[in-house]
Parts: C-alpha cells; structure tokens; sequence
C-alpha cells in the first residue's frame, strides 16, 4: 500500500479536487431535504407565497450539484485510470529487467492476469473506490446531524438496525479478501492454461489429445466457476441485508415519526425531510457492501502486484561513461553451476549441471563446445550471459569478472542464437534487425545471405517483407533458426554464441552456413554450441563435455587420435548422414 501512495501522491491535487467537488455535491444533496422540509411547513402554516421562491431554490441546488457531480466523477475515475497507466508502465519495465530465474518459478498466463485483472480491480479501488470512500462518510455524518437537530431519539432509533449491518460487514470482510484473491488466482491460472494450449495447438493435434486438454482446461474452469460463484453468493448476500437494513429503517421512522407528529413533537416537513434524509442514505447504505468488496478485491491484487515489484533484480554494476570496448577474450575459470543450489542439498545424486569447468577463449578465435544431451553445454551459455550465477568460480570477458561488467554492456557484448529463439509477428525483415531497429536495408540483405536464407526468400510472397505470422508460424524449423542468425549478425557483438542454432536444418545446408559464417563473423569471438560433431571440426578448440565435466579438449584432428567421446560422436553422425543419403 505504501508504494500505491506514492503514486497517488503524483495526482494528489486532482484527488483533492475530486474529493471537494464529492463534498460539495454531499451538502447540496443535504440542502434538498431541508428545503423541501421548509416548503411542507409553508403549505401548512398557509404561506403559499414562498413555494415559488423555494421551488427555484431546489431546482438551483439539483442543477449546482448535478455540475459538480459530474466534476468529482471525471476527476477521480480519472486519476484512478493514469494511475493505472503509470503501474502498468513500471510493471512491465520491471518485468523486462528481472532474471531468468524469475519467468521460469511464474507462468506467461500469471503475468498477463496481474498486468490487466489485477490492475482493473486496482483501477476501481482508485477510482470509485476513492469516491464512495470519500462521499459515503460525509454524507452519514451531514445527513446524522439534520437528523438529530429534528430529533435525536427517533434518529437513534432509526441507527439501531445500521449497528447490527456494522457488525455483520466486519465478520464478512475477511471472508471476503480470501476469495477475491482465490478467484483472481484461478483466473490467473485459466489464463495460463489457455496460453499454453494456444503455442502449443499444434503439438496437441498432432498427438491427438484434443479431448485430454479440454478435460484439464474443463477442470480449471470448473474450479474457477465455483470459486467465481462462492465470490458472488458472498457479495450477493450483502445487499439483500443493506436492502433489509434500510427498509427496516425506513419502517421504525414512519412507525415512531408518525406517532411523534400525532402529538405534536414534529411537524409534517421535518418527518418529511426526515424520510428524505433516509432515502440520500439508501444508496451509501446500499453501495457499502459493493464498496468493501472493491477495497478487497484492490487489496488482494495489489498483493500480487506487489510480489512482482519485490523480485529481486540481478546484480549490476552502474555502467561507466562512453561505450566499454571488448576485445573478446572469454574465460570460465573453476565455474562450477548448480540449478538446485538454493536448496542446499542434492537432487537424485545430480547435485551439479557444470563442476569446475576451466577454458580459455582468446579474442577472434572460435570454440566448440560438444557433447550429448544434458551434458552442460546451454548453461555454459547462460553463465556468459548471466541469465543464471556461476555456484562457484568466476566468468571472465577481457580478463574481467562479467558480475562487474554492467548488464546492458554485458549483454550488448554478447550476441546469442539460441535453439529456440522467439520470432514476432512481423516481417522477416523486422525479426532480423530486431537487436538494431537502425540497421539499413543493405545490412539485412548482407546478414539474411551469410545466414543462408537468401535462395529461400526467392518462394516468398514478399521476400524480406514477408510476415511471419505468430511465433513464425510461416517458417520451417530451419528457417526460424537462420533469421535468428541474421539477428545476431547485425546485432554485431564482439562475442558471437551459437546455442544449437542449426539444429533444425539438414547438414549440407548446416555447412553451407557455417562457410559463410566463417567469413561473417572474422575477427569476432566465436562460441559454438552443438551435439554434432561433424559441424565444429574447423574450431580452434574444441571441449567435450559429459556430465557436467569436461572430459576432452583439443582440436579436431587431436580429438580424433584419442578416440574418445568426441571420435565416437562424429563416427556416429558420419555413418547417420550415409544411411541418410540412400
């Protein structure tokens, strides 16, 4: 709540507007009773001649406040609304510089219900919440006060069933926030689930569990629609007693009044405007439980907001002035890397994904990275990039730990194929100057060919201006995995890492890349990450991993003389390349 305040304190001049404008219509509401209180007292005391004056006066009054009305309306909602814009802002800056470790505990669903549910309900707390928090007291206490001036103890009598509404609201205010955050949590994870089964429709139709899906799906709403009817079977109750209050306020006046105007103890416009004051009370009275229910449904949203702007950011150093040069030269030195660290202990005797890895890279030379699935080698990648910290040792660029290397300089240093890179639905030509959006025609040109893309751009409707539909729909596997390349070489970071970024294309045109390549990136840092052996041959060294360790080192031609993991590698994909070529 306390951050929620200091954005509040940046409108808080239009909120007290708002709030003066609320009171003001507050009063003029009041005075329309007390006039019209005077008018039946005229009528019976004969005094025609001040109807007229009278009636103009109510009419003066309902027009001023139906002005004023309107201005504590557009006001405050307004406010609520840039309130909202503002959160949402920082939100999202906030989720685009927190770590990889963040968006793998929450799901894609979550994130989108907190960025629109659970800011709308923020939005209403703010906004009309603000309104009939600042309009519901005073119209009580001015409305009380006309009241006990005519008489206090039919106004006594009349507050009695208001007390016992008091007492049921607090019982059922707790009850209230635990299932507004109950349902915004199942919306959140209908969410999810809808966003998952969407990016993956083509996996579930091409296995056939359409129906299976639909049953989880079918749960999920299932669990959702009950918390949502449990929710509003709580919120309905409460206005049938608000209803039942009023009513039976309404009741003990007309009761107790009308006996006090037989004998004389008041006059027919006092119990007039006595059941008038009652009436502007009917819809605070009426509103309060719709009024609690925004606040918790506010409070429970701004509890998941809030866990978003707890998260912990990764690291940085501040960056220095003017742009850091990088030479290229990358070292993990003792690195060891544990995804389960936090734990303490060790899971299924596998308690490390890297131990005490040790390699040099020198500026402009490449290295290959190689060995089976699970071996280590995208963590390597990770630690470069610092999506994940190193459990022991240090990564080193230029002789210098990456943790005192600022992020954005960091990662402006380094350019990432991964295997599966996200590609947005616009042109190709978008896609590949996505990390330089000033990148010339003539430099996307360039890239697409090094990146082997060019005689497929030829079948293209459009070529490079071709859309590619949701996460590239358009695109063959192969296709996707060589855009991403193109981004990276325009990108133009000194550090170039392949992450499996040929994995989906057929081994000629793999070669015929990794030619082009070698020209492409000359003077760059090369890393090269594969489970094929055949396409790193050329590397200046090349390390093998298996179980997390590295088990050889050397180049190609050395590699090979050993006879080992990596000789037994190649002479496998050799002979899976023979057998695919009959």
């Amino acid at each position: 709540m306390r951050r929620l305040l200091g954005y509040m304190r940046g409108v808080a001049w239009r909120y007290v507007f708002g709030i003066l404008c609320t009171f003001a219509t507050a009063a003029l509401a009041m005075l329309v009773p007390y006039l019209l209180k005077l008018g039946i007292d005229a009528i019976s005391a004969g005094h025609y001649e001040r109807l007229a004056r009278i009636a103009q006066e109510i009419a003066g009054a309902a027009l001023l406040m139906a002005i004023v009305r309107s201005c504590s309306r557009f006001t405050i909602f307004n406010c609520g609304r840039d309130i909202e814009y503002e959160i949402r802002k920082d939100l999202f800056a906030r989720l685009m510089m927190l770590g990889g470790e963040f968006y793998e505990r929450l799901r894609t669903g979550d994130l989108m219900s907190r960025m629109i549910n659970d800011l709308s309900a923020v939005r209403m707390m703010l906004g009309m919440g603000v309104l009939s928090i600042a309009d519901t007291p005073l119209r009580y206490i001015l409305a009380l006060s006309f009241m006990f001036s005519m008489n206090a103890r039919l106004t006594c009598a009349t507050l009695v069933p208001y007390f016992v509404l008091a007492g049921i609201m607090k019982r059922l205010t707790r009850s209230l926030m635990e299932r507004s955050l109950r349902v915004q949590e199942g919306l959140a994870e209908l969410g999810s689930k809808v966003q998952e089964s969407l990016t993956g429709i083509h996996v579930i139709k091409a296995y056939c569990v359409e129906e299976h899906d639909a049953q989880i799906f079918r749960a999920l709403n299932d669990d959702f629609n009950q918390q949502g009817l449990a929710l509003a079977r709580l919120r309905g109750s409460m206005f049938p007693m608000v209803r039942s209050t009023v009513a039976t306020a309404v009741m003990i006046v007309l009761i107790y009044g009308g006996t006090l105007v037989q004998r004389g103890a008041m006059t027919l416009g006092e119990l007039i405007a006595f059941i008038g004051y009652m009436g502007l009370l009917a819809w605070p009275t009426t509103s309060l439980g719709w009024m609690v229910s925004i606040y918790q449904r506010g409070r429970a949203a701004i509890r998941r907001l809030e866990a978003i702007y707890n998260e912990p950011l990764p690291v940085s150093v501040p960056a220095a002035d003017g742009k850091l040069e990088i030479a290229g030269a990358v070292e993990w030195h003792n690195v060891s890397f544990s995804y389960f660290s936090w734990l303490g202990a060790a899971i299924n005797g596998q308690p490390y994904a890297l131990r005490d890895i040790n390699v040099k890279v020198e500026p402009g030379s490449k290295l290959a990275i190689v060995g089976r699935t699970g071996a280590g080698k995208s963590t390597m990648v990770k630690l470069l990039t610092r999506l994940v910290e190193p459990t022991a040792g240090r990564v080193l660029i230029d002789g210098r730990d990456i943790r005192d290397i600022p992020l954005s300089e960091l990662r402006r240093a380094v350019g990432v194929v991964p295997q599966e890179a996200n590609r947005f639905s616009q042109t190709i030509a978008y896609n590949a100057a996505f990390g330089r959006i000033d990148a010339s025609r003539d430099e996307i040109i360039e890239a697409v060919r090094v990146a082997g893309l060019e005689s497929d751009l030829a079948a293209m409707p459009r070529g490079l201006d071709t859309v590619v539909g949701e996460r590239g729909m358009a695109l063959s596997g192969g296709q996707k995995q060589r855009v991403t390349i193109a981004r990276a070489l325009i990108y133009g970071a000194p550090i170039l890492v392949l992450d499996d970024a040929l994995a989906s294309v057929d081994t000629e045109t793999e070669r015929t890349v990794l030619q082009n390549l070698t020209e492409g990136v000359r003077g760059r840092t090369t890393i090269v990450v594969s489970h094929r052996a055949s396409t790193v041959r050329d590397a200046d060294q090349i390390i093998v991993l298996d179980g997390g360790r590295i088990v050889e080192r050397g180049t190609h031609e050395e590699l090979m003389a050993e006879g080992g993991i990596y000789a037994e590698l190649f002479r496998r994909q050799l002979l899976e390349e023979e057998l695919a070529a009959y």
